[in-house]
């Protein structure tokens, strides 16, 4: 038995255009990290996975992080890191433009995730061992707070080196627009940016890791200007066509109860800067899609994103599942009632949707959604496969 389709479902399969791309429904497949690129190097299995998202009825889809293109950004961050994709080769551009080629076949639209992983990165990992991990304050972030690290992967001091040079600040902000010039040459629809999470950009935005008192630092907008630097070259480079997603957290790996932003007026701190720097679309990650972001105001971290820059937001977060990335005690369940999505969607709270382990454990899940019919369950263990 289908379940009844309620009248504004449709809703989200209407066409968005952004810049110079449209969108063929609001239909987000949310970056997931896999590790199946060996060197580096997406496969005909990758270009497959991403194929099946598409064609399975997902409007756009933000792959897995890429690292950008400097030796700091990749290593061991509880990952095989010998198999997460680039972008500063010719033969991982190539990879890539399979991959665009076939998402493009079925109609889909497809931007990568920028990453670097910042003080999540274990010194002496990675492709270069030798180069030290690079944070804006040499700073892990405070010790102690909730967390699902491995307790082995936490440094026992939260001063793991020195403080990012200039120097090492700018070529950082070289590898990431020379990965978005890269994205362009292999056709990719737009740029999306990993700002969260404990990740290098996180690192400056977060005063638990950014601690500088000079232009990276100080303020909410000043540790603001190091993605909105990343920002502008990007512009500058890929030009005015091509949409930038950003995607922010209040949470971080360190610590769950991080927060940017107190309420809405320190969000919009945060988030001005990167607006006026050319983001077209932000992506709040947070756990539960459906909880308000701050005391005293029903909207979700999305809906405030939207509200405060007056740009596009993208809900995430729990989405056709009912539980958090990070509950891994508690059981997935596939959820049926999408009441709540779709009357905060039908509000304008939200822009688009953004859906992961649901559609890892049904390809067809944006088809199977739009008639109602019921979906696959997620299984853990379709996170180690090319499902």
């Amino acid at each position: 038995m289908t379940e009844r389709q309620p009248a504004h479902r449709e809703s989200l399969f209407s066409p968005l255009e952004i810049r110079g791309v449209t969108l063929p429904n609001r239909i987000v497949m949310s970056p997931m990290t896999r590790g199946f690129s060996p060197g580096g190097v997406p496969t005909d299995d990758v270009a497959a996975y991403y194929e099946r998202r598409a064609k399975g009825g997902a409007g756009l889809i933000v792959t897995e992080g890429v690292a950008v293109d400097t030796p700091a950004a990749l290593g061991d961050a509880g990952l095989d890191e010998n198999n997460i994709p680039l972008l500063g080769t010719p033969e991982s551009v190539e990879g890539w433009s399979k991959v665009v080629e076939r998402v493009h076949a079925h109609g889909g639209k497809i931007v990568p995730q920028l990453w670097h992983q910042g003080v999540m990165r274990k010194p002496g990992s990675g492709p270069h061992p030798e180069v030290p991990s690079v944070s804006p304050s040499g700073i892990w972030g405070p010790l102690g707070r909730m967390t699902s690290i491995d307790p082995n992967s936490i440094p026992d001091d939260p001063h793991i080196g020195e403080p990012m040079t200039e120097e090492q600040i700018e070529d950082t902000i070289d590898a990431f627009v020379r990965c978005a010039a890269n994205a362009k040459v292999a056709g990719f629809d737009g740029i999306a940016l990993h700002g969260g999470h404990g990740y290098l950009i996180d690192n400056f935005l977060w005063e638990g890791t950014n601690q500088r008192t000079d232009r990276w630092g100080g303020s909410r907008a000043k540790r603001s200007e190091f993605p909105a630097e990343i920002v502008r070259r990007i512009r500058a480079t890929v030009g005015e066509e091509m949409p930038i997603l950003f995607r922010f957290s209040q949470w971080k790996q360190q610590d769950f109860r991080a927060t940017l932003a107190d309420n809405p007026e320190e969000l919009r701190e945060v988030l001005q800067p990167l607006a006026d720097a050319g983001v077209d679309v932000f992506d709040a990650s947070v756990r539960y899609y459906n909880r308000s972001a701050f005391d005293g105001d029903p909207a979700c971290l999305a809906g405030v994103a939207k509200r405060v820059t007056g740009k596009l937001s993208m809900a995430v977060g729990g989405v056709g599942i009912n539980t958090g990335m990070y509950d891994k005690d508690k059981p997935a369940a596939v959820v049926s009632d999408f009441t709540p999505l779709l009357e905060r969607f039908g509000a304008g709270e939200f822009d688009l949707v953004a859906v992961g382990r649901a559609m890892i454990g049904d390809p067809a899940w944006a088809h199977k959604f739009r008639a109602g019919e019921p979906t696959e369950p997620y299984r853990m263990e379709l996170e180690g496969i090319l499902s």
